[in-house]
């Protein structure tokens, strides 16, 4: 990257990180100058606008998201796997607080009542995040691993209930089994899913008995 990007990328770490303190609001050119200690006409030359700043910085933290958990997860196998390390992924994202996850949760309940351009931006990436978790579940039903009838966005939203269950728990009730009881709800979930492999019961001698009769 040229000099310029590189000093945008940084820019947008700090920003990640200072939006996750003080939330999306508090997240202004003057504060994230002084916190990358440049002067505010700097800023505005990288970014223009305090809305502009916001987007950015949400983007930024998505593809941060995206790198942690999601990227590795599509390198297993399709189905349960990739689920699995998907989840694994997240949790020790929250776990390690991890900003670019952290920073939806927190802007989810901050920008939920003022409708604009930065919330629009806040629930296009939500949906995104949905279709990901759809498509990898639905990879699943592909492979015959779910049920053919089970749906992939239903699944999906059960899923993102569950570790916005796990936020919850680990950061405001400090529950140290957090991410065993987050396991526990996924475990339930693939196992509601999971297609019936069983072989069909014999009914030769039933059949038999029903003729003589």
């Amino acid at each position: 990257m040229a000099k310029g990007e590189r000093t945008r990328e940084v820019i947008l770490q700090q920003g990640i990180a200072l939006a996750y303190r003080v939330g999306l609001e508090g997240l202004t050119i003057g504060a994230l100058a002084t916190e990358v200690e440049m002067s505010k006409s700097g800023m505005y030359a990288h970014f223009g606008s305090k809305q502009a700043l916001q987007m950015a910085v949400l983007d930024a933290a998505a593809e941060d998201f995206a790198q942690a958990v999601v990227v590795p997860a599509l390198r297993e196998p399709r189905g349960e796997p990739r689920i699995r390390a998907l989840v694994d992924a997240w949790l020790t994202c929250g776990r390690t607080r991890r900003p670019g996850g952290c920073l939806f949760v927190k802007a989810s309940t901050e920008m939920d009542e003022r409708p604009g351009p930065v919330r629009d931006r806040l629930v296009e990436l939500h949906e995104r995040l949905d279709d990901s978790l759809a498509r990898v579940f639905a990879g699943g039903v592909e492979e015959g691993q779910f049920r053919p009838d089970a749906d992939p966005q239903q699944f999906a939203a059960d899923l993102y209930g569950v570790m916005l269950g796990v936020y919850h728990r680990h950061r405001l009730l400090a529950d140290p089994r957090a991410d065993e009881r987050a396991r526990a709800a996924v475990d339930a979930l693939i196992a509601e899913a999971r297609a019936d492999t069983s072989p069909p019961a014999d009914t030769t001698l039933v059949d038999t008995v029903e003729v003589s009769r």
